[in-house]
């Protein structure tokens, strides 16, 4: 429990942006601020801060920590909002912003399905591949995908892991055969995403190198996933797409997934929503929803 108390100066130094500010908002000296940050430092055998005779900035193991211990806090304060609210059904608007495909076939489902159990629950869906200004355009929740940029205005929470897959339709495997490594892909025709030229070449993980690149010769690129796959189950060429888009069509037989034996690409995506000292109850709903149903559909 000392450790907790420790926790929450630290975090109020942070916040308050240095010892002095933090010391007053907590009704303690400055050097009772300092002590804790140093026994902190002591136990965890780290420097949390770097320390000026007029300044305290954050160490990266500083910056770490906080993220973690404002996270923990939050989940307390939330736990006690739910259990101030335990009896009452979750209600109100919940606004979402999602990307369009992934949202459309994944993340709208689960969330709809809410609104069975909660008759006093809203729901303000929106599909844009933009990435939104959660305060400024007024959304509760985000779902990414993907590395996030740093936001010390948004808290964010990892819900389910993405795998890239290449697959074919059997028409295509049968004309021309099934690659059996990366090798034998420059000799196929493949279905390139050309939104970006990032996404020109298809990367692999290595054992050899951080990421092994390869592309398959290419007479059709097109910006929009859905197309690359219907352009697949037309045997038009291999494609490279994310397993939970094409799950569907591997049971129907429309395609197969090839190259098994090769790693695949992973990637992260994220429940993003704004800071606060309590998390709505329904923020916390669908969230939890997400990591609960989200895992089982991505592959």
């Amino acid at each position: 429990m000392e450790h907790l108390k420790d926790v929450s100066v630290f975090v109020e130094a942070v916040d308050a942006g240095g010892f002095s500010a933090a010391a007053k908002r907590l009704n303690l000296t400055r050097s009772a601020v300092a002590k804790t940050i140093a026994r902190m430092e002591a136990r965890l055998k780290v420097r949390l801060f770097h320390r000026t005779t007029r300044s305290q900035g954050m160490t990266e193991e500083g910056r770490f920590f906080y993220e973690r211990c404002l996270r923990a806090i939050e989940e307390i304060r939330a736990g006690e909002a739910e259990l101030e609210s335990g009896r009452r059904d979750v209600r109100g608007k919940l606004r979402v912003t999602m990307p369009v495909i992934f949202g459309r076939q994944c993340v709208a489902p689960l969330l709809i399905g809410l609104l069975d159990k909660h008759p006093g629950l809203e729901l303000d869906l929106s599909f844009s591949d933009r990435v939104a200004d959660l305060r400024a355009d007024g959304f509760d929740l985000a779902v990414r995908n993907g590395r996030l940029k740093d936001d010390a205005d948004t808290i964010v929470r990892r819900v389910a892991f993405q795998r890239l897959t290449v697959c074919a339709s059997p028409a295509y495997i049968e004309r021309h055969g099934e690659p059996q490594g990366l090798e034998d892909v420059p000799n196929h025709e493949g279905i390139i995403y050309g939104k970006r030229e990032s996404h020109d070449t298809w990367v692999f993980p290595s054992s050899d190198d951080p990421w092994r690149v390869v592309l398959p010769r290419s007479r059709l690129r097109l910006d929009d996933l859905e197309s690359i796959r219907d352009a697949a189950c037309r045997g038009l060429g291999l494609a490279w797409l994310p397993c939970w888009m094409i799950r569907n069509d591997v049971a129907a037989g429309r395609l197969r997934q090839v190259l098994k034996a090769v790693p695949s690409v992973t990637f992260e995506t994220h429940a993003v929503w704004p800071r606060s000292p309590v998390m709505l109850p329904r923020v916390r709903l669908a969230i939890d929803t997400l990591a609960a149903g989200l895992p089982g559909m991505m592959e």
